[in-house]
């Protein structure tokens, strides 16, 4: 109950990094670091993805090695991890040999569970998405009557040799867990569709290919090599250790909380809690499937040259307010919209109006006319308890709320705190009570001042560079800070000098 192992999934490296990359990472991010505030043990891994056909054709395409290649595209997201505040206890890449015995482990554990059998396959296969169809799943191209994969990547039909999974023996294994842990995939819209997807009737799935061979081999039969998902998906036992189950940190670890793109909630709900059970092996803790964001409207592809490049949004607009961006402003689970006026809008209306003036009135009063120390003799009124249990009430939520991935509304929660606050000093008017109470004032500034604490810690998972220099401002360790003292108040408060707005108004017309 103490630990918390959460990954992205592992990106696929024929393209660089991109701005749903840098979602999901961001969004692990955050929940590595606010289950760290409650004291939890984290484990924090992403990586990639390195095998497959579309690589194996993308390394031509390049006149490259595949391992040339790989190694090349991989270090492109393994670079992007620092430049998006995020901090990971490891970075995965399947042609790892750890990887590589870990696959072939859950392999042999597999086909020594009698799970796994050689025979033919014949049907649509798609190369981009790694995926195989049904002909219902297809759709016909209306230019020219050509099937194409739901996701609009061509297919081409596949007759080859192939091992399989019985995953048709798994169905009413994995309703009765399903049905029994009801929170095991969200949000709830993902776990109804999932749930329906398996009802509808499993089949047994092809795990292998003969016609590339750019993939881990198949335990005693080089002719194959392994297919996407059975490789790909091991990945989160590697870094923990698999196939040695006792070490300390598998123990510790798993199962895992996975973050995943919704569309690939299939392989990770479907797929992977199968093939753990078949391996006698715990199912994931929980995945949560978020959604896909446009551009200005419109989906974001290559072909429309609208690809967001994460770079270039933190290089105009900075980290934080990326990062910010992203959480607040869709609920996590939905499909959003970017654009940069959105961006300038969100930021300016939250961080720089509502947090960032609150900081700078209240710090500059303090500095100006308190010579910086601020005591508290701890005579509060009424108004000043109930914005002390607001602020209590805040936190319990945003706690909650965070526990169940629903970063948004999290977020919500500590804006909410902020308005309260703002509100609050209006009324006391610190500036007035200078002249006729200055022990009244002490106590205003010490409670505005308490809050814009309180906040800034909920805010730290989200915004974490910038929380650290309101922490300095405030004179505040945050390393000494958790869930337990957050709310004590202090009797003496040393505000250091602002120089400068910590989250300056964004001009929307640059």
């Amino acid at each position: 109950m103490n630990s918390f192992y959460i990954t992205t999934p592992i990106y696929y490296v024929n393209d660089r990094g991109h701005v749903g990359h840098a979602y999901t990472t961001i969004a692990c991010d955050i929940l590595a670091r606010f289950n760290k505030l409650q004291g939890k043990n984290v484990f924090f891994l992403t990586g990639t993805d390195e095998h497959g056909q579309k690589v194996e054709k993308a390394s031509k395409d390049s006149n490259l090695k595949p391992q040339d290649f790989v190694d090349k595209m991989s270090q492109n997201f393994i670079n992007l991890i620092p430049d998006l505040g995020c901090e990971i206890d490891d970075f995965i890449r399947t042609t790892e040999d750890r990887h590589k015995i870990a696959a072939q482990a859950l392999w042999k554990k597999l086909y020594n569970n009698n799970q796994i059998y050689l025979s033919n396959y014949e049907g649509w296969y798609s190369i981009r998405d790694e995926a195989f169809f049904t002909e219902n799943e297809l759709i016909k191209n209306k230019e020219n009557g050509d099937f194409i994969a739901p996701t609009g990547a061509p297919v081409e039909w596949v007759k080859e040799e192939s091992y399989f999974f019985k995953l048709s023996e798994w169905q009413d294994q994995l309703i009765l867990f399903y049905t029994n842990n009801p929170d095991s995939i969200k949000p709830k819209t993902r776990y109804n569709e999932v749930l329906s997807f398996i009802k509808s009737g499993l089949k047994d799935i092809s795990i292998s290919r003969t016609t590339f061979q750019w993939g881990i081999d198949v335990p005693n039969n080089e002719k194959h090599v392994m297919y996407v998902w059975i490789d790909a998906l091991c990945n989160y036992l590697t870094s923990i250790g698999y196939p040695n189950e006792n070490s300390d940190k598998f123990k510790k670890f798993w199962p895992a909380t996975h973050i995943v793109g919704k569309d690939i909630l299939r392989f990770h709900a479907v797929y992977w809690p199968a093939f753990l059970m078949a391996a006698d092996l715990p199912p994931p803790k929980r995945i949560f499937a978020h959604g896909w964001w446009t551009n200005e409207g419109e989906k974001i592809s290559k072909s429309l040259g609208n690809v967001i490049n994460p770079y270039d949004i933190i290089s105009e607009f900075g980290l934080d307010q990326f990062r910010f961006f992203l959480f607040r402003e869709v609920p996590f689970g939905s499909d959003g919209d970017f654009s940069k006026n959105s961006i300038a809008n969100r930021v300016n209306a939250d961080l720089s109006n509502n947090f960032g003036n609150l900081i700078q009135r209240i710090c500059s009063f303090i500095n100006k006319n308190c010579n910086q120390v601020v005591e508290n003799k701890f005579n509060l009124n009424k108004d000043d308890s109930i914005l002390i249990n607001f602020s209590i009430e805040k936190i319990k939520n945003y706690q909650i709320l965070l526990n169940d991935q629903e970063i948004d509304k999290a977020i919500k929660e500590i804006f909410e705190l902020l308005s309260a606050t703002n509100i609050y000093v209006d009324k006391q008017a610190p500036w007035q009570l200078k002249k006729i109470n200055i022990d009244r004032m002490n106590v205003v500034l010490s409670i505005a001042t308490e809050m814009i604490k309180r906040s800034n810690f909920m805010l730290y998972p989200i915004i974490p560079t910038s929380c650290k220099k309101v922490f300095n401002l405030l004179n505040v360790n945050f390393n000494k800070l958790n869930f337990v003292n957050i709310c004590i108040l202090p009797d003496k408060l040393v505000v250091i000098n602002i120089s400068e707005p910590i989250f300056p108004r964004i001009d929307i017309n640059d």
